[in-house]
């Protein structure tokens, strides 16, 4: 996609807002700005040649009920309302979606208390949610097994790639600029305003807004923040089932999660254009935006081994972290998983597919930040964690970082 670019006299234009990142909460930001100050002059820049490049356009494509997250926590209440609002939006824009539901199976004893926690946290989170049996689990999903799940009907399955064109489609109505292939060299904040300097021309801003995902801790700090924490990349990596494998379960099919984990663990996903896929896994990247196998960025590791925070986590997470490798190396292991609750599956059923990584925030102490995380100045903020269920969310994230940015 060409960079959409101003007469070359706009450099020396103040707008009001300058978004940074071209990812879904980038646009849902930018999109609550508009709706908040009408009329309000915004340039959004995207370091890549068009949106979604990352994390949005990459994801599984599910809207997520907010069974999981803690409650009281941003993730629980803003994924609970923004699986509502993605819906409603979705309607309003002709974009399909549908509510198949998710089945979180136990398949072992020992998961069952963590699987009964899991029922009572829904309960606490006001979402619906249904104990069932094994007998129940096979009746509606022939080809699982398991001791015992919850049913959740309200996840949902999503092209978020539309979402994010018709968000786009929604500023650009409204007058935003956006700006492809222009990232941000250095950034400067004055009393009066914010400058932007990308490649040979300075952009000014009276507010800036930084949403630049497996960037964000690098645009923090080039802003003048603070920040203790840096991004690991995670590599998600996924199968796709062959077609005629694709409607081996109607619902999402998940396990229950491992305990003091970011991660939900390997699940079937039926897609919205009829596949189904098989992951991710949560293997730590060597890259944080490297996508084939094996990738590797010089830059990208001397920050983390440069960061205490990034071995302790490794200490902390050593077996689960052997546990990927294995599973990423090794195909039959990665079948194993899945094979757990749905036993039919075979290596020929496997077929690869592009990878997605996210950016998992850590601290200095090496734990994983669980919950978003936005920190700002007088005239910034910048959103450094947006785990998932971040595409589910973005359209009240970016309606609360509205809201949050100092007048």
């Amino acid at each position: 996609m060409p960079s959409q670019r101003g007469h070359p006299a706009a450099a020396a234009l103040m707008r009001d807002f300058c978004v940074i990142g071209g990812g879904i909460v980038g646009l849902a930001t930018a999109r609550a700005l508009l709706a908040r100050h009408p009329g309000a002059s915004l340039v959004l820049l995207e370091k890549e040649d068009g949106l979604g490049r990352h994390q949005t356009g990459h994801n599984s494509g599910v809207i997520h009920s907010g069974i999981y997250y803690a409650p009281g926590s941003l993730k629980a209440r803003l994924c609970r309302e923004g699986a509502a609002r993605t819906k409603a939006f979705c309607r309003e824009h002709g974009i399909p979606f549908e509510d198949r539901g998710k089945l979180i199976v136990a398949t072992r004893a020992d998961e069952i208390p963590r699987l009964d926690a899991l029922h009572a946290r829904a309960g606490e989170n006001g979402i619906s949610a249904e104990l069932i049996d094994a007998a129940e689990i096979r009746a509606r999903e022939p080809a699982i097994t398991g001791l015992k799940a919850i049913w959740v009907p309200e996840a949902a399955i999503v092209d978020y790639k539309r979402v994010l064109a018709a968000l786009a489609d929604e500023i650009t109505a409204k007058g935003a600029e956006i700006r492809y292939a222009t990232a941000p060299s250095a950034i400067r904040e004055t009393d009066s305003h914010v400058e932007v300097t990308t490649g040979a021309e300075t952009l000014k801003a009276r507010r800036l807004i930084a949403c630049a995902g497996l960037q964000s801790d690098r645009v923090a700090r080039m802003a003048g923040l603070p920040i203790r924490h840096r991004i690991v990349p995670f590599r998600g990596e996924y199968w796709r089932l062959r077609p005629e494998r694709s409607g081996v379960a109607q619902a999402m099919i998940y396990p229950v999660p491992e305990p003091g984990l970011p991660f939900l663990g390997v699940h079937l996903t039926p897609m919205i254009d009829g596949s189904m896929t098989v992951g991710p896994n949560a293997m730590l990247g060597l890259a944080r935006e490297g996508y084939p196998k094996f990738s590797m960025n010089a830059r990208d590791m001397l920050d983390m081994a440069g960061f205490p925070g990034f071995w302790r986590s490794l200490a902390k997470n050593i077996r689960p972290g052997l546990d990927e490798i294995g599973n990423s190396l090794f195909k039959r292991r990665y079948l194993a998983a899945c094979q757990r609750y749905c036993p039919s599956l075979t290596l020929a059923d496997m077929q690869p597919m592009e990878p997605g990584i996210r950016a998992q925030a850590v601290g200095p102490d090496g734990s994983m930040v669980q919950d978003f995380l936005i920190e700002g100045t007088a005239r910034m903020l910048h959103v450094l964690n947006a785990p998932s269920p971040a595409a589910t969310s973005a359209l009240p994230i970016g309606e609360m970082i509205a809201e949050r940015l100092p007048a």
